[in-house]
């Protein structure tokens, strides 16, 4: 796997050079992002790179006995200037290499519904602030005074409800159990008391 990951690593450094090599001598200026865009979100890709997500999803799998995921609505992001972030991430994809190793390596998987606020709520108290904007990186709880990043607030508030949700469905299942009463068996012939063994 670090072989690999070396050599796509010097591939794309490779890459990037020709292509900025090439560009300066058609006079073309090419910013990091373009650079990246063209080099690195394009290569992934090509049928040679694409197993560098299953990789993403395999250590995730491998590191985690439980992975909770926001069920992000990606047609919605890819509305606003996280679009190209979005997109880049592949996170549709992402989500579905999850859910497939997991189920081969008896992980546990946990979605978070899209309309849970997970960036609405303090992670420390439960009080809920209502939505911001996203230049709003971080804020301080009115109710507490806890100082959050936006981020990891909302990461500590995914992991609680994926934490919830998961032992609701243990319960469920631990309730159900299994059937512990036997299934009809037909009687034997000769079986004490039945009408055959008087009759015989």
């Amino acid at each position: 796997m670090l072989a690999r990951t070396f050599g796509c690593v010097r591939v794309v450094y490779n890459d990037s050079l020709r292509l900025r090599r090439d560009a300066h001598a058609a006079g073309e200026k090419l910013s990091d992002t373009e650079v990246q865009r063209r080099v690195i979100t394009e290569a992934k890709r090509t049928p040679e790179r694409e197993w560098l997500s299953e990789v993403l999803a395999l250590r995730l799998v491998r590191d985690n006995q439980a992975i909770h995921l926001e069920d992000l609505s990606v047609a919605g992001l890819a509305r606003t200037r996280l679009a190209r972030s979005v997109h880049d991430v592949g996170w549709s994809t992402l989500v579905r290499l999850v859910a497939d190793k997991a189920a081969q390596y008896g992980r546990t998987v946990v979605k978070i519904d899209r309309r849970f606020p997970s960036s609405q709520l303090c992670s420390m108290c439960g009080h809920r602030d209502g939505p911001k904007p996203l230049a709003v990186r971080a804020w301080t709880c009115p109710a507490c005074g806890a100082e959050h990043d936006r981020d990891l607030n909302a990461a500590c508030n995914v992991l609680a409800e994926g934490r919830r949700i998961a032992a609701g469905l243990a319960e469920i299942e631990n309730a159900c159990g299994a059937d512990v009463r036997p299934g009809r068996v037909p009687a034997v012939g000769d079986e004490t008391g039945t009408r055959l063994a008087r009759l015989a």
